[in-house]
């Protein structure tokens, strides 16, 4: 849970009792390469924080499947239109390569935001990072070329055409295998 703590340490500081209870409803589950954490029509009622590996939220249309966004090592996830209003997500949340998460009950969570001021903000900064994140990924389909969002994606995460498969890299960026692998061939 050291990982867990260290980036939340690095988010907003918390009080030992508040560490303490957060730890208290944490526990630490692995999964192997492609597997689903949570499944399409599953209610989320979990958030995660990646402790190692990577997993992706995805969803199918018209059959297709589409990589919404990947999470690395340090980071959290949940479908948070799930998460927050109790009805099953059209999405999933599957491994990319074998991973380890730290898995918060996010009920317990919302119990202790009343006794722990500094975890309810901590959590309310983790949401605004993601929304913020959510609004660039949108902004990055609206205005860049791919060619402009695939340098971005390299740029922001250097080593990720070592770890996730070419399908998921060009379903992201919302291009075809073959015109990723055009994309590619002119870097």
């Amino acid at each position: 849970m050291d990982f867990l703590l260290k980036q939340i340490q690095n988010i907003y500081p918390l009080s030992k009792e508040a560490r303490n209870s957060l730890i208290s409803i944490c526990k630490e589950v692995s999964f192997k390469k492609e597997q689903d954490v949570q499944a399409i029509g599953h209610t989320c009622k979990t958030i995660y924080f990646v402790k190692s590996g990577s997993v992706r939220i995805y969803y199918y249309k018209d059959g297709i499947d589409i990589t919404e966004s990947f999470e690395l090592e340090n980071s959290f996830v949940a479908r948070a239109e799930s998460l927050f209003s109790g009805k099953p997500s059209k999405k999933a949340i599957q491994t990319i390569e074998e991973t380890t998460l730290i898995a918060i009950d996010a009920g317990q969570l919302f119990k202790l935001f009343d006794t722990h001021q500094d975890l309810e903000r901590v959590f309310r900064k983790i949401i605004e990072i993601a929304y913020v994140n959510t609004v660039n990924r949108l902004e990055s389909i609206q205005f860049f070329t791919a060619e402009e969002r695939y340098a971005n994606l390299i740029k922001d995460h250097p080593s990720i055409l070592k770890r996730v498969p070419l399908k998921f890299i060009a379903s992201y960026l919302g291009i075809t295998p073959v015109s990723l692998s055009r994309i590619r061939a002119q870097k």
